[in-house]
């Protein structure tokens, strides 16, 4: 007789994050948070915008799975108002493949997104993917260049002495680059390293690349720092030469 399928437990370190899934559709809600449950997470849940809103305010959440189409206040708006009121790592749930929802849910600053119909088990994969790389590396030592400080440690990042307000992924992104100053990456290399994918839409690279430039170029339009090297990839130039 067959096994059920028992979910991977969540790492010690993980065992008492806190999740809020938000959808409106029961069943996937109730599928999503079983699953999570049973991997040891503790496990929050809302059906719309306002309620996600105000179960977060009440227990801040260390991560959210957030459905994209929702009634009323959509995912996109309800990520950018968690985002308001500081760092939470987001896994947008997109109901179609379509490219332009996972590029909306990117430039709002989701980590990470999944599409349905998907595996719950492929889900909370990704949910103890993103945590881990929330988790503060005390053995890598700071960084500097180019008016850039970065502390793995505290996972902070300052551009000439001012806080960068900096996602998951972007502040991993630019850790990357900057500990390898002039080498120039494919976007399948960055997947891989900084997202932990070997497979994945490489326009998740390509949307986090223009929304770090955003925040750390003087010019994103004439990017300095982040090089785009063509028919590659990307390179951190720490002294912001021209090509």
């Amino acid at each position: 007789m067959q096994q059920p399928y028992e979910p991977p437990r969540a790492r010690d370190a993980d065992r008492a994050a806190r999740v809020l899934v938000v959808d409106d559709d029961p069943t996937v809600a109730e599928v999503v948070a079983g699953y999570l449950d049973r991997a040891g997470y503790r496990v929050d849940r809302a059906d719309d915008g306002p309620t996600a809103l105000i179960r977060a305010a009440a227990h801040r959440p260390d991560l959210v799975v957030l459905d994209l189409m929702l009634p009323g206040m959509d995912g996109l708006e309800v990520c950018r108002r968690l985002r308001g009121h500081g760092p939470v790592p987001v896994i947008m749930l997109t109901a179609r493949g379509d490219e332009d929802d996972r590029v909306l849910g990117l430039e709002v600053g989701a980590d990470d997104y999944v599409t349905k119909p998907f595996s719950p088990r492929e889900l909370v994969l990704r949910v103890e993917s993103v945590l881990r790389r929330t988790r503060p590396d005390t053995s890598a030592r700071p960084l500097s260049a180019a008016g850039l400080a970065v502390d793995p440690a505290a996972r902070r990042a300052t551009r000439n002495g001012t806080e960068l307000a900096l996602t998951l992924r972007e502040f991993d992104l630019l850790a990357f680059l900057m500990r390898r100053p002039g080498v120039a990456h494919s976007r399948e290399d960055l997947m891989r390293e900084v997202w932990g994918w070997d497979f994945g839409d490489l326009s998740t690279v390509t949307v986090h690349v223009r929304r770090l430039r955003g925040k750390i170029e003087d010019d994103p339009a004439d990017p300095r720092l982040i090089r785009t090297v063509w028919g590659v990839g990307y390179r951190f130039e720490p002294g912001g030469e021209a090509d």
